[in-house]
């Protein structure tokens, strides 16, 4: 069973420490509350205090709306932490999978040093239904995908899953100039 919507652990990825935080839509559609924002925080504290990279897996519908302005709260939380990792000249790297929408998306999981995405996830403020329920309006086909999003220049790249652990280790090592690991 889960607790709530996040995972977090430190670890070593191919040699080197990293700290990881991994949403799990699995637990209320993989919302940020009050816990998902105090565990970032820690993490974010965490990789300050040891000076280690930061990892966050995103795949998440949104702030949770049952914890109302606690939640929304949770998307300032964040982002302040994150620009503390970024003071300590720490590296922070964003991975969005599908979907990626609503608060986590205005708050951490554009906010990487490196924003990687994987193919065809959907990555918006608000998905298509609720724009379609909204507006009345149809959105283009494909506007929220990681796709479009790189091709605007919202994303750095886009990467299968098997490829990804060696990327993000070859840009942790650019971002701390050190040399490259096998």
């Amino acid at each position: 069973g889960l607790y709530d919507a996040i995972r977090t652990a430190v670890g070593p990825s191919k040699g080197k420490e990293i700290v990881i935080a991994c949403m799990d839509f699995k637990f209320i559609g993989g919302s940020m509350g009050s816990v998902v924002g105090e565990k970032i925080a820690r993490a974010a504290d965490y990789a300050i205090k040891y000076k280690l990279p930061l990892v966050i897996i995103s795949k998440s519908g949104g702030a949770r709306m049952m914890e109302s302005a606690t939640s929304l709260m949770q998307m300032a939380k964040t982002s302040a932490k994150l620009a503390q990792l970024a003071e300590a000249k720490l590296p922070y790297i964003s991975l969005c999978t599908d979907p990626t929408t609503g608060g986590t998306t205005a708050s951490y999981a554009m906010l990487g040093d490196i924003n990687i995405a994987e193919p065809k996830a959907l990555i918006a403020f608000a998905g298509p239904r609720v724009v379609k329920d909204t507006t009345g309006k149809e959105l283009p086909e494909g506007f929220q995908t990681s796709e479009f999003l790189l091709e605007k220049g919202f994303l750095d790249f886009i990467s299968h899953r098997n490829d990804l652990k060696n990327k993000i280790n070859l840009y942790i090592d650019l971002i701390q100039n050190q040399p490259l690991r096998n």
